[in-house]
C-alpha cells in the first residue's frame, strides 16, 4: 500500500529522526573491501567507543563477548550468501557491563551500494534479560516440581506400608501432602539477606496453623524463634517433621487435650547447631514408648538425617519436649 501525497507530509525528516531516536536505532555501513564500518552517533554510544569517522569491523568485534565473537564474525562474513534480510543477536562488553545487541541488515549483496552494506544495531538488553529471567524461573519451577514429585513418591511408599486400608492410606497421605503444600506456598526468594526462601518463624506458624483451631481456644500454639532464613529443601523437610510431631501430639500428646499448649522456641547449640525446641504442656501424662515404632518415626529420622541433625525426645510427665538439632549452615539451603 502506497502513501498518498497528503500522508507523506506527515513524515518529515525531523519526524523520522524522532522516531529513530525513540526506537534506539543505530545505523551502520560496512565497506566489504576495506572492512571499514561507519556508525552514527548512537552507534558509537551503544558500543562505547570514541566517536570518529570510521572504525574497522575487526576493531569493533574486539568488544564482542568472547563466547559470541567467532559466531558473529562468521555470520558477517557469510552475509553475502544469505538471501534477503538477516538478524543476529550477540553480547558486547562496555566497561564492566554486558549489553545485548541485535544486528540487522540485508544479505546476498541486497542493498549493497558500491560494495558497502547497510544495516542497523538495536539495543535489546532489556528483552534478553527478561528472556533469561523467564528461562531461570522455568528451570527453577522444573527443579521444584521434580523435587516435590520425588518426595511425594517416597511419602506414598512409606504411607502404603504404615496403613492397613486404602482409606487410612488416603487420609494420611493427603495430610502429609497438605503439609508440603503449605510449606511450598510460603517458599519464595527473600529480598533481605535472611535466607533463601522463607523465614523460620513464618514457616513454623503456617505449618502448625491447622492444629491451632482443634482445641478450646486459639493461640494455644505459640512460636517464638529468632529471625532467620530457611532454604527450599530445608523448608520441605521441616514440613514433614512438624507434621509428624503435630499428628502424634493430636493423637497422644498435648494437642489431644482441648486445653493443651505447644510452644516452639530456639536457642544456639554447640558446634554451630541450632536447637528447635518443641514443648508440650497441659495434655495427658506421657511416658517414653518401649521402642520407637511406626513409619512416622522412620520418616522423622530420615528427615533429620537430611538436615545433618538429630531429634532428641524428653518424655516428661507434664508433656513431651522434642529438641531438633539442625546444622545452621544446612538451614538456609
Amino acid at each position: 500500500m502506497f502513501l498518498q501525497p497528503t500522508e507523506l507530509t506527515l513524515w518529515s525528516d525531523e519526524h523520522i529522526r524522532l522516531a529513530i531516536s525513540a526506537a534506539g536505532i543505530a545505523f551502520w555501513s560496512w565497506d566489504v573491501d576495506t572492512d571499514r564500518l561507519t556508525l552514527d552517533g548512537h552507534g558509537f554510544d551503544l558500543w562505547g567507543v570514541s566517536r570518529s569517522s570510521e572504525v574497522t569491523f575487526a576493531e569493533l568485534s574486539e568488544r564482542i563477548h568472547p563466547a559470541d565473537r567467532d559466531r558473529v564474525r562468521a555470520a558477517f562474513i557469510a552475509t553475502s550468501a544469505v538471501i534477503g534480510p538477516y538478524e543476529i543477536d550477540f553480547r558486547i562488553l562496555v566497561d564492566d557491563n554486558i549489553r545485548w545487541v541485535s544486528a540487522r541488515g540485508q544479505g546476498n549483496e541486497a542493498g549493497i551500494v558500491g560494495r558497502t552494506m547497510f544495516g542497523v544495531f538495536l539495543d535489546v538488553t532489556g528483552r534478553k534479560q527478561a528472556e533469561e529471567g523467564n528461562e531461570l524461573m522455568a528451570g527453577e519451577m522444573s527443579h521444584r516440581v521434580k523435587n516435590l514429585l520425588a518426595v511425594a513418591s517416597g511419602l506414598t511408599a512409606i504411607t502404603s506400608r504404615s496403613t492397613n486400608s486404602t482409606k487410612d492410606m488416603a487420609r494420611e497421605l493427603i495430610q502429609r501432602l497438605s503439609a508440603l503444600g503449605r510449606a511450598h506456598d510460603l517458599v519464595r526468594p527473600l529480598r533481605s539477606q535472611d535466607g533463601k526462601a522463607a523465614l523460620l518463624g513464618d514457616l513454623l506458624t503456617v505449618l502448625l496453623a491447622p492444629y491451632d483451631d482443634l482445641g478450646a481456644f486459639s493461640g494455644r500454639i505459640r512460636v517464638s524463634v529468632p529471625r532467620m532464613g530457611v532454604g527450599e529443601a530445608t523448608a520441605t523437610t521441616l514440613a514433614l517433621v512438624m507434621h509428624e510431631l503435630a499428628t502424634n501430639s493430636v493423637k497422644y500428646g498435648a494437642l489431644s487435650s482441648e486445653t493443651g499448649t505447644l510452644d516452639i522456641s530456639c536457642n544456639a547449640s554447640e558446634d554451630e547447631f541450632l536447637d528447635i525446641i518443641w514443648t508440650e504442656r497441659g495434655g495427658p501424662l506421657v511416658s517414653a514408648p518401649a521402642q520407637a515404632v511406626g513409619y512416622g518415626s522412620t520418616l522423622i529420622a530420615r528427615s533429620m538425617d537430611q538436615l545433618d541433625g538429630a531429634l532428641e525426645y524428653r518424655w516428661e510427665p507434664e508433656g513431651l519436649i522434642a529438641i531438633l538439632k539442625v546444622n545452621s549452615e544446612r538451614l538456609a539451603r
